[in-house]
């Protein structure tokens, strides 16, 4: 059985060029998902959160291989990013900040499957985040990102280059920020991270505050 490699298949999306922001139409995708709020950086819920994706995660890969069904790597975590007030997001207000953590998954991946790898995870690993995690389908559509490298606290030269790009070509923020890490903070020097840095776009304005789910 092939192995497929998903930022290969997809590498539009996961291979921008850095310092050169692009337009791009994100195709719908299913993801596992965790809301929550408050500093990444001390947040315990944010820490459980990602344990409790990957674990999930990992579960049903096996899952699906061992039954002969699919072999892949498993995607890298995602990120959507906003606030209530989005001048204390992008001022780095960070307490105030809500996330939705996130990781693809292969359409093989069912509500079923899901519910029998929590069982599993349930039996190896104590993450209460394992109730909160849920399944969904996620259509960005027309977007434009682009390819930060570095540290995470770095991003904001990046996050400003791309907000110019997108004016520059008439275009209105929408949605919420997104990023995707490539990188991994615990193996990685800091100045070598990579992250998609994404950005849905409109012709008129929304508001990025909305609290509403995706």
């Amino acid at each position: 059985m092939e192995k497929i490699d998903f930022k290969k298949e997809f590498k539009v999306l996961y291979g921008p060029p850095a310092k050169e922001p692009a337009l791009i139409d994100v195709p719908e995708f299913q993801f596992l998902l965790v809301d929550g709020k408050g500093d990444p950086g001390n947040s315990p819920s944010f820490e459980a959160a990602v344990n409790a994706l990957y674990s999930l995660s990992y579960t049903m890969k096996f899952m699906l291989k061992k039954a002969g069904v699919l072999d892949y790597g498993v995607p890298p975590l995602e990120g959507l990013w906003w606030a209530d007030d989005m001048e204390a997001f992008t001022a780095g207000d960070r307490d105030s900040w809500e996330w939705a953590l996130m990781i693809m998954q292969p359409p093989q991946v069912t509500h079923h499957l899901l519910e029998e790898a929590g069982e599993q995870a349930r039996k190896k690993k104590d993450l209460a985040s394992l109730d909160r995690v849920r399944l969904e389908r996620f259509h960005e559509g027309l977007s434009a990102q682009v390819m930060h490298i570095g540290p995470y606290a770095a991003e904001h030269p990046t996050i400003a280059l791309l907000h110019d790009f997108i004016k520059e070509q008439g275009y209105a923020l929408r949605g919420k920020h997104h990023e995707i890490y490539l990188g991994d903070p615990r193996k990685s020097a800091p100045e070598k991270l990579r992250t998609v840095i994404r950005q849905p776009v409109g012709k008129s304005k929304r508001s990025c505050g909305s609290k509403a789910r995706i």
